[in-house]
């Protein structure tokens, strides 16, 4: 390993090292099974197509999609959200029905809500509460007779906040909206069941959870003409016509292996994370005065930590903690260099902003990192604080608020 190289990492909200199960399976793929499964005259397009309805049905069950064919396989979530959005039959053409999404959201559906917003399609933002969650009621009132699409992440991918999905979800179905969410940091982590919680389409990401990066999905509930789609990108008519392209049969493969993994380890791994989150946050509230933790303090993602430092700038933390990845935000948005869009709707100030730092704990983590990084945290902490004091933005606040 480089010495400019991490030993510690703690930035698995913003992508996951690939599990060894994962690659053993895709091995096969990127070697000896070569075949394009659009390729119907021999062996090796017969072998990559069963591999893609294999992993096709793996992904259906996992999030109890009753069609296989429901599982549109894309580039990632990013592409998923502008095909869910740009596609929508209902937005297109000279229809400008009203859309309902979140101040919260990840920048790959608040940047293509503003691409409707320039096509005139009329927009509404809802703020969450404190906490980070939006609350099923401001849905409920944001509604209108014109409205055709709600679009609520199902878990925050800066402070974990878990939004109340399935309620959200029965709203959208008693008032025929279709119902999007981005389960990109949901899937493998929580529970997710389309039919139960009225999801008409879903993005999903495959290395958010030890997955390939290149590859991800969009189920899209084909039972439900009101989430007809049209493709962003032709020539071919793969996936439905929904998504040209030939198939990237390696990275799918990966990511139905990843899925299946993150399923069946849920429940134990959720627990054991959940813990060294807990024993993190208990050492740093004990042991360093004056912080906030950001978002909920009990629905929230188990691995996911945010973290104010009052009077610390959070790129100066970082830079004295050059053994442990961290970050100061979302990846998408760090690459920006902007302030958290999250914590500002959420009405965090300028300098609690600032001072934040996002923990994302996973499955190769364990009990001697997490002791080591509260011990190095601390000890940063204390030293900035001694080099520039401060005067706190908020006193010993301690979850959201």
């Amino acid at each position: 390993m480089r010495d400019d190289i991490a030993s510690i990492y703690l930035d698995n909200n913003a992508t996951t090292a690939l599990d060894p199960e994962v690659l053993e399976a895709m091995m096969p793929f990127l070697t000896a099974c070569y075949g394009n499964p659009a390729s119907r005259s021999h062996a090796f397009g017969w072998a990559a197509a069963d591999a893609v309805k294999v992993a096709r049905q793996s992904i259906a069950n996992a999030i109890n999609a009753d069609r296989p064919t429901d599982i549109v396989f894309t580039s990632g979530a990013t592409e998923s959200v502008n095909l869910a959005l740009s596609g929508l039959d209902a937005l297109r053409g000279a229809s400008k029905r009203h859309v309902i999404t979140s101040m919260i959201e990840h920048k790959a559906v608040l940047d293509t809500c503003a691409r409707l917003t320039d096509r005139g399609v009329p927009v509404t933002c809802l703020r969450p509460g404190q906490d980070g969650v939006v609350t099923p009621e401001s849905v409920r009132h944001a509604i209108r007779d014109d409205t055709r699409l709600v679009s609520i992440m199902a878990a925050n991918n800066e402070t974990g906040a878990l939004q109340p999905t399935e309620e959200i979800g029965a709203i959208c179905r008693d008032h025929g909206v279709v119902f999007h969410t981005d389960a990109t940091q949901a899937l493998g982590k929580t529970a997710l069941d389309v039919k139960r919680m009225g999801i008409g389409m879903a993005a999903f990401s495959a290395h958010k959870i030890h997955g390939p990066k290149g590859v991800g999905a969009l189920y899209v509930d084909s039972t439900n003409p009101r989430a007809a789609l049209s493709p962003l990108i032709v020539g071919g008519g793969h996936e439905r016509g929904l998504r040209s392209g030939t198939l990237n049969v390696p990275g799918i493969v990966g990511f139905a292996r990843a899925v299946e993994l993150a399923v069946k380890r849920r429940h134990a791994e959720s627990a054991r994370v959940g813990r060294l989150r807990g024993t993190l946050r208990d050492y740093l509230v004990a042991n360093v005065p004056d912080i906030a933790i950001n978002g909920h303090p009990t629905a929230c993602l188990p691995g996911t930590l945010n973290i104010s430092f009052a009077g610390v700038d959070a790129a100066s933390l970082l830079l004295e903690l050059p053994d442990i990845a961290l970050s100061s935000g979302s990846a998408c948005t760090s690459a920006l260099h902007s302030p958290s869009h999250v914590l500002l709707a959420m009405g965090a100030s300028a300098s609690r902003i600032q001072s934040s730092v996002r923990i994302g704990i996973g499955r190769f983590n364990n009990e001697e990192e997490i002791g080591y990084v509260g011990r190095r945290l601390a000890e940063a902490v204390a030293l900035l604080r001694a080099m520039a004091p401060a005067v706190p933005d908020a006193p010993s606040v301690r979850h959201g608020t």
